[in-house]
Protein backbone atom coordinates (compact mmCIF):
# COMPACT_ATOMS: atom_id res chain seq x y z
CA UNK A 1 0.00 0.00 0.00
CA UNK A 2 1.37 3.37 -1.08
CA UNK A 3 2.27 5.50 1.77
CA UNK A 4 1.82 9.69 0.99
CA UNK A 5 2.42 11.46 3.93
CA UNK A 6 1.55 15.10 4.08
CA UNK A 7 3.33 18.09 6.20
CA UNK A 8 0.50 21.05 6.70
CA UNK A 9 -2.86 21.56 7.77
CA UNK A 10 -3.60 24.56 5.25
CA UNK A 11 -5.76 24.40 2.00
CA UNK A 12 -2.96 22.65 0.20
CA UNK A 13 -2.90 19.80 2.28
CA UNK A 14 -6.53 19.73 2.44
CA UNK A 15 -7.56 19.88 -1.43
CA UNK A 16 -4.12 17.64 -1.86
CA UNK A 17 -5.86 14.58 0.40
CA UNK A 18 -9.25 15.03 -0.94
CA UNK A 19 -7.79 14.58 -4.64
CA UNK A 20 -5.87 11.67 -3.48
CA UNK A 21 -9.36 9.73 -2.41
CA UNK A 22 -11.39 10.88 -5.47
CA UNK A 23 -8.87 8.93 -7.53
CA UNK A 24 -7.76 6.12 -5.34
CA UNK A 25 -10.95 5.52 -3.59
CA UNK A 26 -9.04 5.04 -0.10
CA UNK A 27 -6.50 2.22 -1.79
CA UNK A 28 -3.72 3.91 0.07
CA UNK A 29 -2.34 5.34 3.21
CA UNK A 30 -2.32 9.08 3.92
CA UNK A 31 -0.40 10.36 7.28
CA UNK A 32 -1.11 14.23 8.28
CA UNK A 33 1.54 16.07 10.25
CA UNK A 34 1.10 19.57 11.57
CA UNK A 35 1.27 21.44 14.54
CA UNK A 36 -2.19 22.99 14.16
CA UNK A 37 -5.46 21.81 13.33
CA UNK A 38 -6.70 21.78 10.52
CA UNK A 39 -8.39 25.45 9.42
CA UNK A 40 -8.76 28.16 7.09
CA UNK A 41 -6.53 31.46 7.86
CA UNK A 42 -8.82 33.26 5.66
CA UNK A 43 -11.47 33.05 7.79
CA UNK A 44 -10.07 34.66 10.54
CA UNK A 45 -11.11 38.01 9.77
CA UNK A 46 -14.57 36.82 10.05
CA UNK A 47 -14.21 35.61 13.27
CA UNK A 48 -12.43 38.58 14.36
CA UNK A 49 -15.49 40.46 13.02
CA UNK A 50 -17.98 38.55 15.10
CA UNK A 51 -19.27 37.47 12.05
CA UNK A 52 -19.09 33.29 12.07
CA UNK A 53 -18.62 31.40 15.69
CA UNK A 54 -15.19 29.85 16.34
CA UNK A 55 -15.94 26.70 15.17
CA UNK A 56 -16.45 27.54 11.52
CA UNK A 57 -12.76 28.22 11.36
CA UNK A 58 -11.98 24.27 11.13
CA UNK A 59 -11.68 23.05 7.87
CA UNK A 60 -11.77 19.32 8.92
CA UNK A 61 -12.80 17.50 12.08
CA UNK A 62 -12.45 13.64 13.06
CA UNK A 63 -15.07 12.20 11.83
CA UNK A 64 -14.19 13.87 8.23
CA UNK A 65 -10.48 12.66 8.59
CA UNK A 66 -11.72 9.07 9.10
CA UNK A 67 -14.11 9.18 6.91
CA UNK A 68 -10.89 9.98 4.41
CA UNK A 69 -9.42 7.28 6.08
CA UNK A 70 -6.25 9.80 6.98
CA UNK A 71 -3.64 8.93 10.29
CA UNK A 72 -3.52 12.72 11.64
CA UNK A 73 -1.01 13.84 13.35
CA UNK A 74 -1.42 17.14 15.25
CA UNK A 75 0.43 19.23 17.67
CA UNK A 76 3.84 18.21 16.35
CA UNK A 77 6.20 19.90 13.86
CA UNK A 78 8.56 17.74 11.97
CA UNK A 79 12.12 18.82 12.23
CA UNK A 80 14.04 17.14 9.42
CA UNK A 81 13.21 15.59 6.07
CA UNK A 82 15.65 12.60 4.65
CA UNK A 83 14.82 11.90 1.07
CA UNK A 84 17.30 9.09 0.59
CA UNK A 85 15.77 7.92 3.59
CA UNK A 86 12.12 8.65 2.74
CA UNK A 87 11.38 9.13 6.23
CA UNK A 88 11.01 12.36 8.39
CA UNK A 89 11.87 12.88 12.07
CA UNK A 90 9.47 14.53 14.19
CA UNK A 91 9.95 16.97 17.56
CA UNK A 92 9.40 14.04 19.80
CA UNK A 93 12.32 12.46 17.90
CA UNK A 94 9.77 9.76 16.11
CA UNK A 95 10.46 8.97 12.33
CA UNK A 96 7.43 8.15 9.64
CA UNK A 97 8.33 6.54 6.24
CA UNK A 98 6.96 7.72 3.33
CA UNK A 99 6.48 6.68 -0.60
CA UNK A 100 5.69 10.24 -1.17
CA UNK A 101 5.30 13.74 0.31
CA UNK A 102 3.79 16.45 0.23
CA UNK A 103 5.58 19.63 2.06
CA UNK A 104 2.52 21.86 2.37
CA UNK A 105 4.07 23.93 5.45
CA UNK A 106 2.68 27.57 4.32
CA UNK A 107 4.41 30.53 5.54
CA UNK A 108 4.93 32.66 9.07
CA UNK A 109 4.50 36.11 10.03
CA UNK A 110 7.80 38.54 9.99
CA UNK A 111 8.09 40.12 13.36
CA UNK A 112 10.15 43.23 13.06
CA UNK A 113 13.19 44.13 14.99
CA UNK A 114 11.21 47.25 16.73
CA UNK A 115 12.00 47.88 19.96
CA UNK A 116 9.20 46.43 22.24
CA UNK A 117 7.48 44.31 19.49
CA UNK A 118 8.11 41.38 22.17
CA UNK A 119 5.59 43.32 24.95
CA UNK A 120 2.20 41.14 25.72
CA UNK A 121 -0.75 42.33 23.47
CA UNK A 122 2.27 42.95 20.48
CA UNK A 123 2.00 40.34 17.76
CA UNK A 124 0.99 39.32 14.35
CA UNK A 125 -2.34 38.12 13.67
CA UNK A 126 -1.20 35.39 11.41
CA UNK A 127 -3.02 32.24 13.59
CA UNK A 128 -6.24 31.43 15.20
CA UNK A 129 -4.17 32.09 18.76
CA UNK A 130 -3.19 35.40 17.26
CA UNK A 131 -6.69 36.12 16.46
CA UNK A 132 -7.84 34.35 20.05
CA UNK A 133 -4.93 36.76 22.23
CA UNK A 134 -5.87 39.68 19.98
CA UNK A 135 -9.64 39.53 21.15
CA UNK A 136 -8.47 38.37 25.14
CA UNK A 137 -6.47 41.82 25.03
CA UNK A 138 -9.25 44.06 24.17
CA UNK A 139 -11.70 42.21 25.63
CA UNK A 140 -13.50 45.20 28.51
CA UNK A 141 -13.12 48.34 26.72
CA UNK A 142 -15.70 50.01 25.35
CA UNK A 143 -13.84 50.83 22.54
CA UNK A 144 -10.90 49.02 21.94
CA UNK A 145 -7.96 50.78 20.41
CA UNK A 146 -5.70 48.83 17.82
CA UNK A 147 -2.81 50.24 15.71
CA UNK A 148 -1.40 48.55 12.73
CA UNK A 149 2.34 47.88 11.55
CA UNK A 150 1.98 47.56 8.14
CA UNK A 151 -0.65 48.41 5.64
CA UNK A 152 -0.04 45.59 3.40
CA UNK A 153 -2.87 43.15 2.22
CA UNK A 154 -2.99 40.50 5.31
CA UNK A 155 -3.11 43.45 7.37
CA UNK A 156 -5.87 45.02 6.17
CA UNK A 157 -7.86 41.58 5.62
CA UNK A 158 -7.94 41.93 10.02
CA UNK A 159 -8.41 45.86 9.44
CA UNK A 160 -11.79 45.15 7.79
CA UNK A 161 -12.70 42.72 10.53
CA UNK A 162 -12.13 44.75 13.02
CA UNK A 163 -13.39 47.56 11.99
CA UNK A 164 -16.46 45.50 11.51
CA UNK A 165 -16.72 45.46 15.56
CA UNK A 166 -16.16 49.51 15.50
CA UNK A 167 -12.81 49.65 17.10
CA UNK A 168 -10.51 52.36 16.98
CA UNK A 169 -8.07 51.54 14.28
CA UNK A 170 -4.46 53.60 12.95
CA UNK A 171 -2.58 52.12 10.35
CA UNK A 172 1.09 53.13 9.68
CA UNK A 173 2.43 52.29 6.50
CA UNK A 174 6.84 52.79 5.83
CA UNK A 175 5.86 52.89 1.81
CA UNK A 176 4.48 56.27 0.66
CA UNK A 177 0.76 54.70 0.02
CA UNK A 178 -1.27 52.05 1.74
CA UNK A 179 -1.57 48.32 -0.39
CA UNK A 180 1.86 49.13 -1.89
CA UNK A 181 1.86 45.39 -3.25
CA UNK A 182 -2.24 45.63 -4.68
CA UNK A 183 -2.33 49.10 -5.53
CA UNK A 184 -0.86 51.70 -7.72
CA UNK A 185 -0.43 54.94 -5.96
CA UNK A 186 -3.44 57.00 -7.68
CA UNK A 187 -5.65 54.11 -6.15
CA UNK A 188 -3.84 53.72 -2.89
CA UNK A 189 -4.87 57.54 -2.61
CA UNK A 190 -8.55 56.76 -3.50
CA UNK A 191 -8.48 54.08 -0.24
CA UNK A 192 -6.55 56.47 2.16
CA UNK A 193 -9.04 58.79 1.68
CA UNK A 194 -11.72 56.39 2.24
CA UNK A 195 -10.14 55.16 5.16
CA UNK A 196 -10.13 58.59 6.76
CA UNK A 197 -13.72 59.41 6.14
CA UNK A 198 -14.48 55.68 7.80
CA UNK A 199 -12.49 57.46 10.98
CA UNK A 200 -9.24 54.88 10.10
CA UNK A 201 -5.83 57.60 10.72
CA UNK A 202 -3.40 56.64 8.07
CA UNK A 203 0.29 57.55 8.58
CA UNK A 204 2.22 56.67 5.74
CA UNK A 205 6.12 57.10 4.61
CA UNK A 206 7.18 56.37 8.13
CA UNK A 207 8.22 53.93 10.74
CA UNK A 208 7.92 52.57 14.47
CA UNK A 209 10.48 53.96 16.48
CA UNK A 210 9.61 52.33 19.70
CA UNK A 211 6.41 50.39 21.21
CA UNK A 212 6.32 51.08 25.01
CA UNK A 213 3.82 49.88 27.76
CA UNK A 214 1.59 52.75 29.05
CA UNK A 215 -0.49 52.72 31.82
CA UNK A 216 -2.03 49.06 30.83
CA UNK A 217 -2.14 50.06 27.29
CA UNK A 218 0.92 50.17 24.29
CA UNK A 219 2.15 53.30 23.32
CA UNK A 220 3.64 53.28 19.55
CA UNK A 221 6.22 56.40 18.87
CA UNK A 222 6.27 56.74 15.13
CA UNK A 223 9.77 58.13 13.42
CA UNK A 224 8.32 61.58 12.85
CA UNK A 225 7.57 61.85 16.57
CA UNK A 226 3.87 60.94 16.54
CA UNK A 227 2.43 59.06 19.64
CA UNK A 228 -0.52 56.38 18.99
CA UNK A 229 -2.02 54.95 22.28
CA UNK A 230 -3.75 51.89 21.79
CA UNK A 231 -4.74 48.35 23.21
CA UNK A 232 -3.13 46.01 21.02
CA UNK A 233 -0.55 46.22 18.56
CA UNK A 234 -1.08 44.24 15.42
CA UNK A 235 2.42 43.59 13.21
CA UNK A 236 1.65 42.75 9.69
CA UNK A 237 4.72 43.52 8.26
CA UNK A 238 4.75 40.55 5.38
CA UNK A 239 5.06 36.92 5.34
CA UNK A 240 8.13 34.61 4.86
CA UNK A 241 7.99 30.53 3.52
CA UNK A 242 8.45 28.19 6.52
CA UNK A 243 12.17 26.64 4.60
CA UNK A 244 13.36 25.67 7.80
CA UNK A 245 12.70 21.94 7.79
CA UNK A 246 14.46 21.83 4.51
CA UNK A 247 17.27 22.98 5.16
CA UNK A 248 20.15 20.30 4.52
CA UNK A 249 17.74 18.14 3.00
CA UNK A 250 18.97 18.78 -0.59
CA UNK A 251 15.46 19.99 -1.47
CA UNK A 252 16.11 22.70 -4.22
CA UNK A 253 14.92 26.02 -3.23
CA UNK A 254 14.78 29.91 -4.03
CA UNK A 255 12.55 32.13 -2.08
CA UNK A 256 10.32 29.01 -1.43
CA UNK A 257 10.97 25.35 -2.46
CA UNK A 258 11.01 24.85 -6.22
CA UNK A 259 8.65 22.83 -8.07
CA UNK A 260 7.68 21.98 -11.73
CA UNK A 261 4.43 21.79 -13.05
CA UNK A 262 3.23 18.79 -11.58
CA UNK A 263 4.41 20.43 -7.68
CA UNK A 264 7.48 17.84 -7.73
CA UNK A 265 10.73 19.44 -5.84
CA UNK A 266 14.01 17.88 -7.51
CA UNK A 267 13.47 14.77 -6.01
CA UNK A 268 10.15 13.74 -7.88
CA UNK A 269 8.35 11.82 -4.86
CA UNK A 270 8.35 14.63 -3.08
CA UNK A 271 5.49 17.71 -3.75
CA UNK A 272 5.11 21.35 -2.36
CA UNK A 273 1.84 23.26 -2.92
CA UNK A 274 0.82 26.62 -1.02
CA UNK A 275 2.95 29.27 0.10
CA UNK A 276 5.94 27.00 0.75
CA UNK A 277 6.48 26.36 -3.05
CA UNK A 278 7.59 28.33 -5.76
CA UNK A 279 6.05 27.40 -8.90
CA UNK A 280 4.40 28.38 -12.78
CA UNK A 281 3.47 32.13 -13.33
CA UNK A 282 0.72 31.93 -15.73
CA UNK A 283 1.67 35.22 -17.33
CA UNK A 284 5.75 34.87 -17.03
CA UNK A 285 8.85 32.15 -17.64
CA UNK A 286 10.01 32.26 -14.27
CA UNK A 287 8.99 30.33 -10.88
CA UNK A 288 6.87 32.54 -8.52
CA UNK A 289 5.89 32.53 -5.17
CA UNK A 290 1.47 33.60 -4.81
CA UNK A 291 1.04 33.46 -1.74
CA UNK A 292 -2.77 33.60 -1.87
CA UNK A 293 -5.82 30.77 -0.93
CA UNK A 294 -6.90 30.01 -4.86
CA UNK A 295 -3.02 29.15 -5.67
CA UNK A 296 -2.62 26.99 -2.44
CA UNK A 297 -5.85 25.22 -3.73
CA UNK A 298 -4.89 24.83 -7.00
CA UNK A 299 -1.53 23.06 -6.11
CA UNK A 300 -2.88 21.00 -3.63
CA UNK A 301 -5.70 19.71 -6.16
CA UNK A 302 -2.82 19.83 -8.86
CA UNK A 303 0.15 17.89 -6.03
CA UNK A 304 -2.85 14.93 -4.61
CA UNK A 305 -3.54 14.16 -8.60
CA UNK A 306 -0.06 13.07 -9.51
CA UNK A 307 0.35 11.30 -5.89
CA UNK A 308 -2.47 9.13 -7.15
CA UNK A 309 -0.88 8.28 -10.12
CA UNK A 310 -2.36 10.75 -12.71
CA UNK A 311 -0.38 13.37 -15.00
CA UNK A 312 -1.58 16.67 -14.64
CA UNK A 313 0.49 19.65 -15.29
CA UNK A 314 -0.39 23.37 -13.97
CA UNK A 315 -0.66 25.55 -16.68
CA UNK A 316 0.21 28.23 -13.75
CA UNK A 317 -1.29 30.85 -11.00
CA UNK A 318 -2.87 33.95 -11.59
CA UNK A 319 -1.49 36.53 -8.73
CA UNK A 320 -4.63 38.25 -7.79
CA UNK A 321 -5.75 39.97 -4.54
CA UNK A 322 -9.44 40.97 -3.67
CA UNK A 323 -10.20 42.94 -0.53
CA UNK A 324 -12.93 44.86 1.29
CA UNK A 325 -11.23 48.08 3.02
CA UNK A 326 -13.86 49.11 5.24
CA UNK A 327 -16.65 49.10 2.65
CA UNK A 328 -14.68 50.12 -0.62
CA UNK A 329 -13.65 47.07 -2.60
CA UNK A 330 -10.52 46.76 -3.99
CA UNK A 331 -8.99 44.06 -6.67
CA UNK A 332 -6.04 43.99 -8.66
CA UNK A 333 -4.72 40.67 -11.33
CA UNK A 334 -2.12 39.50 -13.14
CA UNK A 335 1.02 42.29 -14.12
CA UNK A 336 -0.98 45.18 -12.52
CA UNK A 337 2.54 46.96 -11.58
CA UNK A 338 4.71 46.68 -14.69
CA UNK A 339 4.77 50.25 -16.79
CA UNK A 340 2.93 49.09 -20.33
CA UNK A 341 -0.12 50.89 -21.86
CA UNK A 342 -2.74 51.50 -19.81
CA UNK A 343 -6.44 52.16 -19.73
CA UNK A 344 -7.52 54.46 -16.62
CA UNK A 345 -10.79 55.28 -15.22
CA UNK A 346 -10.34 57.18 -12.05
CA UNK A 347 -13.27 59.62 -10.21
CA UNK A 348 -12.22 59.93 -6.85
CA UNK A 349 -15.57 61.71 -5.64
CA UNK A 350 -17.66 58.26 -6.02
CA UNK A 351 -14.91 57.03 -5.45
CA UNK A 352 -14.41 54.78 -8.60
CA UNK A 353 -11.21 54.00 -10.46
CA UNK A 354 -10.25 51.02 -13.02
CA UNK A 355 -7.02 50.77 -14.80
CA UNK A 356 -6.50 48.46 -17.35
CA UNK A 357 -2.51 47.03 -18.78
CA UNK A 358 -1.99 45.79 -21.60
CA UNK A 359 0.19 43.95 -24.17
CA UNK A 360 -0.35 44.21 -27.44
CA UNK A 361 -4.00 43.42 -27.56
CA UNK A 362 -4.13 41.16 -24.33
CA UNK A 363 -4.85 42.61 -21.25
CA UNK A 364 -2.97 41.48 -18.66
CA UNK A 365 -2.91 43.47 -15.17
CA UNK A 366 -5.54 45.25 -14.15
CA UNK A 367 -6.68 47.31 -10.73
CA UNK A 368 -10.18 48.07 -9.73
CA UNK A 369 -11.56 50.71 -6.69
CA UNK A 370 -14.93 51.15 -6.01
CA UNK A 371 -18.10 50.38 -4.08
CA UNK A 372 -19.54 47.26 -3.86
CA UNK A 373 -22.10 47.82 -5.96
CA UNK A 374 -19.77 49.40 -8.62
CA UNK A 375 -17.39 46.67 -8.68
CA UNK A 376 -19.37 43.67 -8.12
CA UNK A 377 -23.16 43.60 -9.45
CA UNK A 378 -22.56 43.43 -13.14
CA UNK A 379 -19.25 40.96 -12.50
CA UNK A 380 -16.93 43.53 -14.67
CA UNK A 381 -14.03 42.14 -12.40
CA UNK A 382 -14.73 37.96 -12.63
CA UNK A 383 -14.78 39.44 -16.82
CA UNK A 384 -11.61 40.64 -16.52
CA UNK A 385 -10.26 38.03 -14.82
CA UNK A 386 -11.49 35.76 -17.19
CA UNK A 387 -9.60 37.61 -19.87
CA UNK A 388 -6.49 37.77 -18.27
CA UNK A 389 -6.64 34.23 -17.38
CA UNK A 390 -7.57 33.15 -20.98
CA UNK A 391 -4.83 35.73 -22.87
CA UNK A 392 -7.95 36.41 -25.07
CA UNK A 393 -6.94 38.53 -28.04
CA UNK A 394 -9.31 41.13 -28.63
CA UNK A 395 -8.53 42.85 -31.75
CA UNK A 396 -10.84 45.15 -32.80
CA UNK A 397 -12.38 45.41 -29.21
CA UNK A 398 -9.36 47.11 -27.44
CA UNK A 399 -10.59 50.38 -28.75
CA UNK A 400 -14.20 49.87 -28.12
CA UNK A 401 -13.06 48.89 -24.36
CA UNK A 402 -11.24 52.62 -24.66
CA UNK A 403 -14.18 54.60 -25.58
CA UNK A 404 -16.72 52.22 -23.58
CA UNK A 405 -14.48 51.44 -20.44
CA UNK A 406 -17.59 50.28 -18.29
CA UNK A 407 -19.09 47.71 -20.93
CA UNK A 408 -16.95 44.87 -20.72
CA UNK A 409 -19.78 42.45 -21.32
CA UNK A 410 -19.55 42.78 -25.28
CA UNK A 411 -16.14 42.01 -25.64
CA UNK A 412 -15.89 39.20 -23.12
CA UNK A 413 -18.82 37.83 -25.29
CA UNK A 414 -17.77 38.47 -28.50
CA UNK A 415 -13.99 36.92 -27.62
CA UNK A 416 -15.43 34.06 -26.12
CA UNK A 417 -13.43 34.28 -23.31
CA UNK A 418 -15.87 32.55 -21.13
CA UNK A 419 -16.27 29.55 -23.57
CA UNK A 420 -12.69 29.35 -23.12
CA UNK A 421 -12.92 29.09 -19.09
CA UNK A 422 -15.80 27.02 -19.49
CA UNK A 423 -13.65 24.08 -21.17
CA UNK A 424 -10.65 24.54 -19.21
CA UNK A 425 -10.72 22.16 -15.84
CA UNK A 426 -7.31 21.54 -13.54
CA UNK A 427 -7.63 18.05 -12.90
CA UNK A 428 -9.24 17.06 -16.55
CA UNK A 429 -12.33 16.38 -14.93
CA UNK A 430 -14.90 18.93 -12.99
CA UNK A 431 -14.23 19.84 -9.47
CA UNK A 432 -16.08 18.42 -6.43
CA UNK A 433 -17.42 20.64 -3.56
CA UNK A 434 -15.66 19.84 -0.43
CA UNK A 435 -16.46 17.07 1.77
CA UNK A 436 -16.56 18.63 5.06
CA UNK A 437 -19.05 21.01 5.81
CA UNK A 438 -19.38 21.88 9.80
CA UNK A 439 -22.61 20.17 11.47
CA UNK A 440 -22.42 19.09 7.72
CA UNK A 441 -24.83 21.94 6.96
CA UNK A 442 -25.69 22.48 3.04
CA UNK A 443 -25.89 25.71 1.46
CA UNK A 444 -29.03 26.52 0.30
CA UNK A 445 -29.40 27.91 -3.49
CA UNK A 446 -29.96 31.65 -3.25
CA UNK A 447 -31.31 32.85 -6.60
CA UNK A 448 -32.99 35.97 -6.04
CA UNK A 449 -34.75 36.31 -10.00
CA UNK A 450 -35.80 32.47 -10.58
CA UNK A 451 -37.34 33.29 -14.38
CA UNK A 452 -34.08 35.13 -15.28
CA UNK A 453 -32.11 32.40 -14.34
CA UNK A 454 -34.07 29.65 -15.97
CA UNK A 455 -33.80 31.75 -19.23
CA UNK A 456 -29.75 31.86 -18.13
CA UNK A 457 -28.90 28.15 -17.70
CA UNK A 458 -31.55 26.53 -19.92
CA UNK A 459 -30.19 28.55 -22.99
CA UNK A 460 -28.19 26.52 -25.44
CA UNK A 461 -25.68 27.95 -28.71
Amino acid sequence: MTKHLIIGGGPAAINAIETIREFDLGASAITLVSDEPAYARMVLPYYLADRIPRQHVFTGDDDYFKRLKVDCVFGQRVARIDPQAKQVALQDGKTLPFDDLLIATGSSAVVPPIPGADLPGVQPLWTLAHAEATLQAAAGRERPEVVFVGAGFIGFTVLNGLHKRGWKLHVIELADRVLPRMLDADSARLVEAWLQKQGVSVHTATTVKDIAAADGRKRVTLANGTALDADAVILATGIRPNLDLVQGSGIATDQAILVNDRMQTNFPFIYAAGDIAQGPDLLGDKAAVHAIQPTAVDHGRVAGANMAGQVVRYPGSLLMNILDACGLQCASFGRWGEQTEAMTIRNPDRPVYRRLLWTGDRITGAVFVASASELGMLNDVGMVKGLIQTQTPLGAWKEYLRANPFDVRRPYVACRAGEKLMRFTLLGRPSKARQYRFSNAQPAPQVTQPQAHKVYVGTKR
